[in-house]
């Protein structure tokens, strides 16, 4: 696809470059370009169709492994399809926003920019959407905000779509979908070695106010800058149907108190100086949840991670200084509890099997 290109060897020596290598980004950089030197940088489209009352989800990892670079890539939807693969070769792009992973002859498995994705894991494993971004991140900072500009975090994270149209065609499984003027949310994450221990996440479209967006992320993060130890918990943001965006999450100034269940995800963040006050109340059966993979990079394999749910419910209420602003709710909302542990336990429990229980089977 056009548009990826990887750097040539050599080139970015500088001290600037060294600083990226190590996951950090200055004010007003570009956090969706690669950088070069971190083990994992994880690319993740989102699309909510209303009008079918479906959603999909496609990812590609590019890990750096002992051998090469090697891709982590998946595709699946509120339906309870799952394809997930390890697979050899994945490149990133040095320039806006673009990966590729799982390189097959002159093609590759899945390729994705800002204005278009294609999936191939084979003929019952099939997307070809046109995106158009129309609600990009609108900061100087990313979507970690401040914590950008540390260096050797184990995770850093940037929703850079907050908002975009997508148009095309889907299969998958024995269903073909034709996808018109879904909307189509987009993000990264990268860092050192994967994940950090313990996370969660979410996003949602599906409002009544079509411009409206809800994402949240937060976790363990570890770095040690100046041989200080860093321990924090971020981040949740909301984009009002005016297009204002609200980030919340500084643990100071903008606190986010979470509280993640196996089906419940309770959020209360507010701001301190401004009285904006942001309110999340999520769930989704454990059951309907799909058990993806996170990649091991230095191992060159991926490993149970997180639980994804695909179809969830999400209320949020948007208040300032005691009068409500907006409030909304989806029932396509993404919902996720990630670690290495929780994913391994209830992957145990279904007896191996990563896609959702189908309606009416009996759990373990």
């Amino acid at each position: 696809m056009r548009g990826i290109t990887p750097a040539p060897p050599g080139r970015g020596t500088g001290l600037l470059a060294r600083y990226r290598g190590t996951g950090a980004d200055l004010p007003w950089q570009d956090p969706r370009r690669s950088h070069p030197g971190v083990a994992m940088e994880g690319y993740f489209w989102r699309v909510s169709d209303v009008a079918s009352g479906r959603a999909l989800i496609a990812l590609v990892g590019v890990n750096q492994g002992p051998d090469g670079p090697w891709a982590t890539v998946g595709l699946a939807t509120s339906d309870g399809f799952l394809r997930t693969a390890a697979l050899p070769g994945a490149e990133a792009a040095p320039h806006g926003l673009g990966a590729r992973g799982g390189r097959a002859g002159d093609g590759w498995a899945i390729e994705g920019t800002a204005h278009r994705l294609t999936v191939d894991l084979g003929p019952d494993a099939r997307v070809d959407l046109r995106l158009e971004p129309h609600h990009p991140w609108p900061r100087t900072l990313g979507g970690s905000s401040v914590f950008h500009v540390v260096p050797r975090l184990n995770q850093y994270w940037h929703p850079w779509l907050l908002g975009g149209r997508a148009t095309g065609t889907v299969v998958v499984g024995e269903d073909a979908w034709t996808v018109d003027d879904a909307q189509v949310y987009g993000e990264k994450n990268w860092g050192h070695e994967g994940f950090p221990d313990a996370w969660w996440w979410g996003q949602a479209h599906g409002f009544a106010e079509p411009g409206a967006c809800v994402a949240f992320a937060g976790g363990q993060v570890h770095a040690t800058p100046l041989g200080m130890p860093l321990r924090t918990e971020v981040t949740a943001l909301v984009r009002l149907p005016s297009g204002r965006v609200l980030r919340l999450g500084d643990p100071v100034v903008t606190p986010v108190d979470a509280r993640v269940g196996d089906d419940t995800w309770r959020l209360r963040g507010v701001d301190r100086f401004t009285g904006w006050r942001v309110e999340v109340d999520a769930t989704s059966p454990l059951q309907d949840a799909h058990v993806l993979p996170v990649p091991l990079p230095s191992q060159a394999r991926n490993t149970p991670g997180a639980l994804e749910h695909l179809a969830g419910t999400l209320e949020v209420r948007v208040a300032r200084r005691g009068r409500q602003v907006w409030g909304g709710t989806s029932y396509l909302a993404g919902l996720e509890h990630g670690g290495l542990a929780r994913a391994e336990a209830e992957l145990a429990r279904r007896g191996g099997r990563p896609e959702p229980y189908a309606p009416g089977r009996p759990l373990r």
